[in-house]
């Protein structure tokens, strides 16, 4: 979970280090705006637009990464005007969490996708890799020139075998690492296993996603994290002991009210009557 304040929206040169660090992951991340209170509506519609721009420099993806909007604290909130909002975020961010081991098996699969492309390009690299090599002269200029034209070979290969631009490795990085290896000692493609690698793309892969919409099914409405926090509502924790929250629209009930609401009549009445308690 990545938190941002509302009047501090600088993502500092560490901060985007350790976003960078988990490239890859983005499907994992959920990113908060806190003390969303601070501001009025006017300017939250401003501070979310900075942060999303903000955002995008650093991930660089075509995807829109979701923020979840709030003030996650159990005091009043210092500008109440979009307090169902606020509401509205909090439950959808902690239904997310509560859902997490549900999505489990489906980002397991999605790994996997990505992994067998990953596989099926490196093998067509590393075969091309292998046929242009000679078989007795110059083999050191050889591998230099390969390296050096590896992004046109890339471009060759998924015009050649119609795979997206998006299933191949970085390339400086894979420039750097083919420097240490011996280009002679490459393995040719083999058709058979590529051929089962298709097929588990094509076909294996859709026969799991009917069994994980019958888990779903099956889990109903039961979230997958319980206890703790989570124990005793959807809201999440930060409107424990909260007198100013409210529950889907309505006023909490009676039994969650404040603690000194089983004494309130006998001190009422002392008030009332204006007599002092011996």
């Amino acid at each position: 979970i990545l938190l941002f304040d509302a009047h501090k929206l600088e993502i500092s040169d560490e901060f985007s280090e350790a976003i960078g660090a988990l490239k890859g992951n983005e499907d994992k991340l959920r990113v908060v705006l806190n003390k969303a209170d601070m501001v009025g509506t006017q300017q939250l519609m401003r501070v979310y637009g900075a942060l999303m721009w903000s955002l995008g420099k650093v991930f660089g993806t075509p995807e829109v990464l979701r923020v979840y909007i709030g003030s996650f604290w159990s005091e009043p909130l210092l500008v109440p005007d979009n307090r169902k909002l606020f509401e509205l975020e909090e439950e959808d961010l902690f239904a997310d969490i509560q859902n997490l081991p549900r999505n489990a098996a489906l980002r397991k699969l999605n790994d996997l996708v990505k992994r067998a492309r990953l596989v099926r390009v490196h093998a067509h690299i590393i075969s091309y890799l292998k046929q242009e090599m000679p078989s007795v002269f110059r083999k050191d200029n050889k591998k230099k020139h390969l390296i050096h034209e590896l992004p046109v070979i890339f471009s060759k290969i998924q015009l050649q075998h119609n795979i997206s631009a998006g299933d191949f490795p970085d390339c400086a990085k894979m420039q750097e690492q083919l420097m240490a290896h011996d280009f002679t000692k490459f393995k040719s493609l083999k058709p058979n296993l590529m051929a089962a690698l298709d097929e588990l793309l094509s076909s294996d892969i859709a026969k799991l996603m009917p069994l994980l919409r019958q888990e779903e099914l099956e889990a109903g409405d039961q979230p997958g994290v319980q206890g703790g926090a989570f124990l005793g509502g959807r809201a999440g924790p930060f409107t424990e002991g909260d007198p100013f929250a409210e529950e889907n629209g309505e006023e909490r009930e009676e039994d969650e009210d404040w603690v000194v609401t089983k004494d309130k009549p006998k001190y009422d009445e002392i008030f009332y009557t204006g007599q002092s308690p011996r």
